[in-house]
């Protein structure tokens, strides 16, 4: 079972081999792209968590447990709220101190090639 399980792997992977040309460069733009795009959708996780908490809590009323569940959710999502806020903070201190700016068009490495 575990063959046919890493076969089937190894033929969905066949289309990333028509990309196998890909330059340093354009990989580095795909994760910057990639993690871009999610930093957004891991707020709103975050927001989401808080809220759902808050509900969690005022919808307890007498039950002490459910209380405390809702505190701690609503605790987490503060917490996931406030790293994130503070590391895009910080990242945007040390693009602003060291003048490298957000974005642009940075050069990537070029790897020696064989003649």
């Amino acid at each position: 079972m575990k063959k046919y399980t890493l076969v089937g792997l190894a033929l969905l992977a066949l289309p990333f081999l028509a990309n196998a040309q890909a330059t340093v460069g354009s990989l580095l733009t795909l994760v910057g792209t990639t993690l871009s795009a999610l930093v957004p959708l891991a707020i709103g996780l975050a927001v989401v968590l808080f809220l759902f908490g808050v509900i969690k809590y005022v919808t307890a009323g007498d039950n002490e447990e459910g209380r405390k569940n809702g505190r701690q959710l609503m605790l987490w999502g503060i917490v996931g709220l406030f790293v994130m806020v503070s590391v895009w903070g910080l990242v945007m201190v040390l693009n602003t101190t060291t003048g490298i700016g957000q974005g642009g068009t940075g050069t990537a490495p070029t790897l020696p090639s064989v003649p």
